[in-house]
């Protein structure tokens, strides 16, 4: 959405009455202006279900539930003076839920395929800028029950608070009423370390913009680096560590992006399995998914063709920066740490190790709360320093990594059972591939959008997603962490096991 076409509109629009107006926070205005034709800026989930369901079903509990934020009801509207949330006096919800259908043959494993393309396309397709950003499109009838597709702008909210939002659609039972209504009790998390977290962002907001101009000043003139960090204190030295960063390697992960997504996701893993290798191998669950992650990237790039010797790509991951039971306020509450991903590891243990090492010197770092005021302060920048503030760190990068935890019981929607669930997170600058993890119902879900001049077929990368963890599993338990495997004996060991 180019912000050009997002005009401020005259006060007494609206039919002879004055629409409602709010301001738009920094950070949310930042999300707005990140829009662009290859990476529209749209969290596009799915979620299906076991039995069909009628559009007059899903457009009530929309009604109920969804509009009870009255933040949906609203559109973004960017003008002179800044961005704001401003009442959509045209309202019309037969416009934001509607009912499509899929082509060709109705067995499971077509039905999937026209499912991929037709989210394929939505990611493809910015949302209307002169509506709320928001749809629900309903395909009554998949897999023999039915399917929504969701695309919410980024602007409204992050992608935890968004899958929040989602699930509060949801039942515990079949039967709707106040007392089935999902509990956010499955969020709640020892908040005290996130608590302290916000508690510096309020500080280092304050400091965005100067460390913003100070942070372009230095990538043009790298000698300034010694002077911030001498003068800055921690803020300015998690700024450098950034800005230092080398670009990502040239790899077929990266190029000209074309304006079309493409999307894919895997059979769904076992959550204990996956749990059991965490325990086997000393590290989290999140260690196990994304290492499995690199090593599907490796399996795909090799067959490509690419020379991976040694070769290590990094992700962005989105990091909380509230207490999760506060993410239904909506809004944009999350920084941005760099992940390494050594896709040029052979060894599937030592990629986890690499993983598990990266991520444990993330947690004690304040990458996250940088990100954050750093963005705040783009959200006031001039829209040529936003451009190449924007270019400048998704070159640091080849992929946006999230991985969200679901409720584990079952969950009902208009009184059917939600079978499967996954989203995607937008990719932001150059950046032009996005994994997600969601965990749901004792299962987790991975999923990949990709821009489709990049790799076309990412369906090619999800495959490998379980045969990677399967490598996992069989050589942790094998007690290979204990004594690390050479590359060769764990390709004996793994060839060994397969039967012939």
């Amino acid at each position: 959405m180019a912000t050009s076409k997002l005009r401020a509109e005259r006060p007494n629009e609206g039919h002879g009455r004055r629409l409602k107006r709010e301001p738009m926070s920094r950070v949310d205005t930042a999300w707005l202006r990140m829009e662009r034709p290859t990476n529209p800026m749209m969290i596009t989930g799915v979620m299906m279900f076991a039995e069909p369901m009628s559009l007059v079903q899903l457009k009530r509990v929309v009604q109920q539930r969804f509009l009870s934020y009255a933040r949906f009801r609203q559109k973004p509207v960017d003008g002179a003076t800044g961005a704001q949330w401003v009442e959509d006096a045209d309202f019309d919800l037969d416009w934001h839920v509607r009912i499509s259908g899929l082509p060709g043959k109705s067995n499971p494993a077509a039905e999937k395929k026209a499912l991929e393309r037709f989210v394929s396309q939505l990611a493809s397709s910015p949302l209307d800028p002169t509506k709320p950003l928001w749809q629900f499109h309903l395909i009554e009838r998949y897999q023999g029950g039915s399917a929504i597709v969701s695309r919410i702008h980024h602007c409204y909210a992050d992608g935890i608070a968004l899958v929040q939002v989602l699930l509060s659609l949801t039942d515990t039972s079949r039967e709707s009423s106040q007392a089935s209504r999902l509990d956010k009790a499955w969020l709640k998390q020892d908040a005290a370390p996130v608590a302290r977290r916000v508690g510096a962002v309020d500080k280092y907001m304050k400091l965005g913009g100067k460390v913003l101009e100070q942070g372009m000043a230095m990538y043009r003139d790298p000698t300034l680096a010694g002077l911030i960090a001498k003068e800055g204190g921690e803020l300015a030295r998690e700024l450098v560590t950034a800005l230092a960063l080398p670009d990502d390697p040239p790899s077929l992960l990266r190029g000209r992006l074309g304006v079309s997504k493409r999307v894919a996701w895997a059979e769904p893993l076992d959550l204990e399995e996956v749990k059991a290798v965490g325990r086997a191998c000393d590290c989290t669950v999140n260690d196990v998914l994304m290492a499995a992650a690199a090593g599907a990237l490796r399996g795909y790039m090799l067959d490509r063709g690419e020379n991976l010797d040694g070769m290590t790509l990094r992700a962005t991951v989105p990091v909380n920066l509230r207490p999760l039971e506060h993410a239904k306020k909506l809004g944009n509450h999350f920084g941005l740490v760099f992940l390494d991903l050594p896709v040029g590891e052979d060894n599937p243990l030592r990629r986890l190790e690499r993983v598990a090492e990266c991520m444990n010197q993330l947690k004690s770092s304040r990458q996250a709360i940088v990100a954050y005021g750093l963005l705040a302060a783009l959200g006031l920048a001039p829209p040529q320093l936003q451009e190449v503030a924007l270019e400048m760190f998704s070159r640091k990068a080849s992929a946006v990594a999230t991985n969200v935890p679901g409720p584990q019981q079952p969950l009902y929607l208009a009184g059917c059972m939600l079978r499967d669930i996954m989203f995607w997170v937008p990719q932001t600058g150059s950046i032009g591939l996005g994994l997600s993890i969601l965990s749901y119902r004792g299962q987790v879900h991975f999923g990949l959008v990709t821009d489709a001049r990049l790799i076309p077929d990412p369906d090619a990368v999800v495959r490998r997603f379980g045969a990677e963890f399967e490598k996992l599993l069989y050589l942790s338990l094998m007690g290979g962490w204990e004594h690390p495997l050479d590359a060769d004996s764990a390709t004996a060991l793994l060839e060994e096991s397969t039967p012939a």
